[in-house]
């Protein structure tokens, strides 16, 4: 195999799997008290999840962003045996930390330090979209060689 598409491939498996064990990792912390308070402000201020902690309590609206960031990593995870089930992870991931990045504008009084940290959000953004759209590439391997609809001869009427 060349060096380019040897290349291509390691780095594809090194960024998908590497945002997935981020969500896995994030993930599981959201299970933690501490965790559960340190994102409460995000929660409240943020236009997109502020009925989370209306509805329920702080350690269950954590819980809650828990589950979702798993389910979606072992989603995204999935790319070698279900890769529609991995495009639908990965955009759900991307989904995900543009919300997170809006906590950058939406939270009065954020702390540099964890603005900082979130902006770590772009590159894991940039990653989630290319695997969603890998992925999607793998579902349609007659497009991929050229064997597309819109390649193909019209059908001959007689």
């Amino acid at each position: 195999m060349q060096l380019s598409k040897t290349s291509q491939l390691l780095g594809k498996g090194i960024a998908r799997y590497s945002v997935v064990l981020f969500f896995l990792g994030f993930g599981l912390v959201k299970f933690t008290a501490g965790e559960a308070t340190a994102i409460h402000p995000l929660l409240v201020h943020s236009p997109f999840l502020f009925w989370l902690p209306r509805l329920f309590d702080q350690r269950l609206s954590s819980d809650i962003i828990g589950v979702i960031e798993i389910a979606l990593a072992l989603m995204m995870a999935s790319r070698l045996f279900a890769p529609r089930l991995c495009a639908i992870g990965s955009f759900g991931i991307a989904a995900s930390l543009v919300i997170t990045l809006s906590f950058i504008v939406t939270t009065p009084g954020l702390d540099p330090a964890l603005g900082a940290f979130i902006i770590k959000d772009v590159t894991l953004l940039g990653v989630a979209l290319c695997s969603a759209g890998e992925a999607l590439a793998a579902l349609r391997p007659a497009a991929r060689d050229g064997d597309s609809f819109a390649a193909r001869p019209a059908p001959k009427v007689s």
